[in-house]
């Protein structure tokens, strides 16, 4: 995708236009609002005869693809089950369509693979009927509603501490913060700013929102938000309770992914349901204890027909006590206390700023195979990344951008080409490494 493509992108998102006619298009958008609050109240039969009917139409579409094609004929659960390093750097092969009649976005994941996406406006609009669900069942217009933004967006020179930090968009009825500024030097401007726009609903990423917490909770500043919508990482149930109590708010928690197969939503600690109408939700088992099963999350998801992906493993598990019936969870009738394999990836800043959007650094750089981000002190931060065939001084200049519009230029950083990752001493391999915290 060109820079100017993904530039124009970012500012219809901000325009009433790209809030009325692109994500809420009269086309779609209506009908994904009605299908999901009648299938979130709906009988197990109906949600299932709901679901076989938009599988079929999924598989037909999944059938033209390059990678669909080897399954032609064959029945859904014959299909195997798909990894993300099966698509990356062969996105091409699961379009049904050319990649300019999409909507393009790409993520980095959790992992540091990068992954280019491509969606229908189709799927756009349930996406985002998907989000205004919580909104619309409390009575509240997404259109005219006041929402705070706190998650990873750009608006400045990380390196700049004066405010403003925010930047308004549809007219002044929303605000969007930055949180790779938000600091005990500035965390009093921020609460000004939302004390006098006075959200209905604040968006935010769980560790920014944390962040915003305890400093306001260090400093004895104190707001009224009415709903906090937590989206794209892990939440701890503290975390969850402190929001609640600084904010005075309700707190709800989203679990997703940029490839858009699988959702579910908590109003309550410990108790997420998943979200009906948006995909076909797999439950595989992956352990077995004495008094647990763990299962690995696998979707399909239902609206996004211009890259149909089927089976998508999401390497996210939950676990269920002996004897659960995981139909009856997957299929929404029954909830689940939470996600594995989700954790916040965050730096930390020379200024004490918990700096976001680190899964942004591999994103639209080819010729990547992983990427592991190390901090071995506060003003000094390790790029390793494993290339690909094709890897040049180009892509280090791609990764050198996307990095530097995260961290501040007091932060030096360096690009290495190695062979392996650093593992921990369990073995693992997490995208994020603060070692000077060790």
């Amino acid at each position: 995708m060109s820079q100017w493509t993904k530039r124009l992108g970012e500012y219809l998102k901000g325009l009433e236009f790209g809030e009325r006619f692109v994500r809420r298009n009269p086309l779609y958008y209506p009908t994904a609002v009605r299908t999901f609050f009648h299938l979130q109240e709906a009988s197990l039969e109906e949600r299932k005869a709901f679901a076989e009917k938009r599988l079929e139409i999924v598989l037909r579409a999944a059938e033209k693809t390059a990678y669909g094609s080897a399954y032609r004929g064959k029945p859904f659960e014959e299909w195997p089950l798909l990894t993300k390093e099966r698509v990356r750097g062969r996105e091409s092969e699961f379009l049904t369509r050319p990649a300019w009649l999409t909507s393009q976005g790409s993520t980095g994941g959790t992992a540091g693979i990068p992954l280019r996406l491509y969606r229908s406006l189709q799927s756009v609009c349930y996406e985002q009927a998907t989000y205004d669900y919580p909104l619309l069942k409390r009575g509240l217009n997404p259109l005219k509603a006041r929402i705070a933004i706190l998650r990873g967006d750009n608006l400045k020179d990380p390196s700049d501490l004066e405010p403003p930090f925010w930047r308004f968009a549809a007219n002044g009825r929303k605000i969007t913060f930055s949180s790779n500024h938000l600091c005990v030097k500035t965390v009093r401007h921020y609460v000004q700013a939302l004390h006098e726009f006075a959200p209905d609903v604040l968006f935010a990423y769980p560790t920014s929102l944390e962040s915003l917490c305890i400093l306001m909770q260090h400093c004895d500043l104190r707001l009224r938000v009415p709903l906090v919508i937590a989206t794209s990482e892990a939440m701890s149930n503290q975390a969850r309770l402190l929001a609640a109590r600084v904010l005075n708010a309700e707190v709800l928690h989203s679990y997703g992914a940029g490839e858009r197969v699988a959702f579910a939503w908590s109003e309550h600690p410990d108790n997420y349901v998943f979200f009906q109408g948006y995909g076909w939700v797999e439950l595989v088992p992956v352990e077995e204890s004495m008094d647990a099963v763990t299962y690995e999350i696998v979707g399909t998801g239902f609206w996004n027909l211009a890259m149909p992906l089927m089976r998508y493993g999401m390497s996210d598990l939950i676990t269920l006590p002996k004897g659960t019936d995981s139909e009856v969870v997957r299929w929404g009738l029954q909830p689940f206390k939470g996600v594995q394999g989700r954790q916040s990836d965050f730096l930390i800043s020379p200024d004490g700023v918990r700096l976001m959007g680190i899964d942004h650094f591999p994103r639209e750089v080819d010729n990547v195979l992983r990427m592991q981000v190390i901090q071995p002190a506060p003003d000094f931060v390790r790029i390793l990344v494993i290339p690909a065939e094709g890897f040049s001084e180009a892509n280090i200049a791609q990764i050198m951008q996307n990095v530097r519009r995260k961290l501040p230029q007091s932060m030096r950083v360096q690009v290495e080409v190695v062979e392996e990752l650093v593992k921990t001493p369990t073995g693992k391999t997490p995208y994020v490494i603060r070692e000077f915290e060790a």
